[in-house]
């Protein structure tokens, strides 16, 4: 069996290329939008003392060697997220990051190892502030590109039109007939046993060990995930309190948060929040979700004392993460996300097969 040509083999590189320059004039014209809505553009260092706090992010690790020789615990950042929320702390008003993150265990179609997020913040604003700034985005990496609509896998969505907004309890029971809320406590508490029989009802297969969020993670995957974002983009909003640890609570309803996930082509393009600036109670989530990610995967991430700090400080604030990559593949086409990164990484060698 022939293996494919790297992606730096001439003949491949002619057919990726105007994909990679659609990419280059989308990242343009984002800079621009920004520059002229008084967003500053900042650079987070990429290594970091935490690289974040959530039970299913893996990181990439590494040491720092002091002068005298010491050996010090570094990670490649998972996002920018943190420093960005120090910046806010400092006093930026508006600012933005665009540039390479990484994640370990993450690989495919859809994700790469070093892939490059887009994130910005508003002090001040709520995060209905940033549902606008959606659709916007949306509309001008569309018409930067020259696309009509965003494809992916036989999907279409409209880039131009409103996003629709649905509730992530309106999305359960619309696609599962599930009453999700009803499995959630105004204190956060969650009623494992009365979601499994609701996703029994259903349809849907569980696991004598699955938790609540792991039954809440397989209806999104298999129910909710693929009906959004089908002829228009979806905004998915007010998610469950315990799917959202660095969100603050809503003011309507204690059992949901202020956090939001944009949807075009059932992909998922962004993740936003109504920023939490409670220290103690971030502190508490973040050792809750550490003590998940040491019961699934026998590790856990250091807190970063700084960040615990600076947030103690930080003005109400909204922001939000998007997949750039994934915004160009959308704009452009493309199949699988290394289509539109200039050097993908190199593809991890195949296990021997034990047997």
């Amino acid at each position: 069996m022939t293996s494919a040509s790297p992606w730096w083999a001439p003949h491949v590189h002619a057919d990726r290329r105007p994909r990679l320059m659609a990419r280059n004039r989308i990242a343009a014209s984002l800079r621009a939008w920004f520059s002229t809505r008084d967003f500053v553009e900042v650079e987070a260092a990429i290594l970091q003392v935490s690289p974040g706090n959530e039970a299913h992010l893996s990181a990439f690790a590494t040491q720092g060697i002091a002068p005298d020789g010491t050996a010090h615990p570094l990670y490649l950042h998972t996002s920018p997220e943190f420093a960005c929320k120090k910046l806010l702390a400092a006093g930026e008003p508006r600012l933005f990051s665009l540039g390479p993150v990484y994640r370990n265990r993450e690989r495919g179609a859809l994700h790469h190892p070093e892939f490059t997020m887009l994130e910005w913040y508003r002090a001040g604003e709520t995060y209905d502030s940033l549902m606008r700034d959606c659709g916007a985005v949306l509309g001008l990496a569309a018409e930067t590109a020259g696309a009509k609509v965003f494809a992916w896998r036989g999907t279409e969505a409209d880039p131009f039109a409103e996003p629709e907004r649905v509730s992530v309890a309106e999305a359960f029971h619309r696609h599962a007939d599930i009453d999700l809320l009803a499995t959630v406590a105004p204190d956060g508490a969650t009623d494992r046993a009365g979601l499994a029989a609701a996703l029994h009802r259903a349809g849907i297969r569980t696991a004598p060990d699955d938790t609540w969020a792991d039954l809440f993670s397989r209806v999104m995957v298999e129910r909710v995930e693929p009906a959004l974002g089908r002829g228009r983009a979806t905004i998915l909003c007010e998610y469950p309190i315990p799917e959202a640890a660095l969100a603050r609570p809503s003011p309507a309803d204690p059992r949901v948060a202020e956090r939001f996930e944009l949807y075009a082509c059932g992909v998922e393009l962004a993740n936003a929040f109504g920023e939490l600036t409670d220290a103690d109670e971030q502190r508490r989530r973040f050792t809750a979700e550490m003590d998940e990610k040491a019961r699934v995967y026998g590790e856990r991430y250091p807190l970063d004392e700084d960040f615990l700090a600076a947030l103690a400080q930080m003005p109400e604030a909204s922001g939000i993460a998007l997949g750039f990559d994934r915004l160009v593949m959308l704009a452009t086409g493309a199949r699988r996300i290394e289509d539109v990164i200039w050097t993908p990484v190199a593809e991890y060698p195949r296990s021997e097969d034990p047997r």
